[in-house]
Parts: structure tokens; sequence; C-alpha cells
């Protein structure tokens, strides 16, 4: 019995300690709110972004203006789980582990669509340490945004090649439209260029 009370004890210290650190380190959402400048026609026709200061071309992701299809091709292929989970998935986790392992070299990543988007918002060396700090980055995120609110934030920070940002920033520079209507092969394009080295 005394074991139990110690064990609720600790894990209610643990609460609390997480939710001050929380509320002191709120994380970093300023590369989420700066976004590109776009100018339109008078019918609202897209006419050109301008790059925000650091020199990319980062335009807001619209869900409702996304694809849907890509949209769910996107969590097959990178967090099926999305919505089963609060920021961190140890069934990925542990198959990434499983196959890291095998291979002896890494093969799989575990990262959610909410840890891959808290390292996009602060990016870091790939260490234990801020592997760490990106899963207790996650669960913050998870504890203060919507599912479709972070990714939201994932597919207008996504790195597309060169200098693009955001899957709106490469579907108008790619395909020259909204990534409203996406073929499936701009889809596959649009699923795989954030993973490439």
């Amino acid at each position: 019995m005394a074991l139990l009370i110690q064990s609720l004890i600790a894990f209610l210290a643990v609460q609390v300690m997480v939710a001050a650190i929380n509320f002191a380190l709120p994380p970093d959402m300023s590369k989420a709110q700066k976004a590109s400048a776009v100018a339109l026609d008078r019918n609202g026709v897209w006419l050109r972004a301008l790059p925000v200061d650091d020199g990319r071309w980062r335009i807001r992701a619209d869900l409702q203006r996304t694809d849907k299809s890509f949209v769910r091709n996107l969590l097959k292929v990178e967090d099926e789980r999305f919505y089963l989970h609060h920021g961190v998935d140890p069934v990925a986790l542990m198959r990434a582990f499983s196959s890291n392992m095998q291979a002896g070299s890494v093969v799989s990543g575990g990262s959610t669509i909410t840890m891959q988007t808290a390292r996009l918002l602060s990016p870091k060396n790939r260490t234990y340490l801020s592997k760490l700090i990106e899963v207790f980055r996650a669960a913050q995120l998870e504890a203060r945004y919507t599912k479709r609110e972070i990714l939201s934030i994932y597919l207008t920070l996504a790195p597309y090649g060169g200098n693009l940002e955001g899957v709106r920033a490469a579907s108008l520079s790619y395909f020259g439209h909204e990534p409203e209507s996406l073929t499936i092969g701009e889809q596959a394009l649009l699923i795989a260029l954030p993973q490439a080295p």
C-alpha cells in the first residue's frame, strides 16, 4: 500500500513539474507565424509571393484548400496513427528501433507529424538530447493545438527543396497551382520531398 501511495505521489509530482515547465517554456511559434506576403490580382488569383526575412518562400497552408487525398496519403506514409496518439507514438518508435537494430543502421524513423513539427519549429542537431526535447515539445503542441492546427503548421513549414517551405509554396512553384487538386504523381512528389536528404 505504501508503494502505491509513493508511486501516486511521484506521478503527481512529475505531472506538476511537466505542467510548470510547459507554462514556463512554451514552444517558439514565431517561425510558423512568419509567412510570405502573397500578391493577388483583383479576382483573387495568385500573382506572386515575397520571401520571409530568412529568404524562404513560406506560404501558410490551408487544410480547407488542400487536397484531402493528399492529406490522407501523407498521414499513411508519415504518421498512420496521427489521430490516435498524443504527439509521440510508442508503437512507431518501437517499430523504428527494432528495424534500425536489425539493420545495424538507421533505416526507419519513429517521429510523428507532431514531433516533426516540433523539430521544424526549432531545428537542432540530431542527438539523443534533442530527441528528448522534441518529444517534450510534441507533447506541448498536442496540449495547446488541435490535430488540424498541428497538421496545418507542419504543411506550412515542411521543407520542399531549395528555399521552398510548405505544401502551398511547393505546389505553386512546381506545378503552378494551389494544392487543392493534386494528381497522384504530384501527391507522391510532395510526400517524398520533405524526406529527401
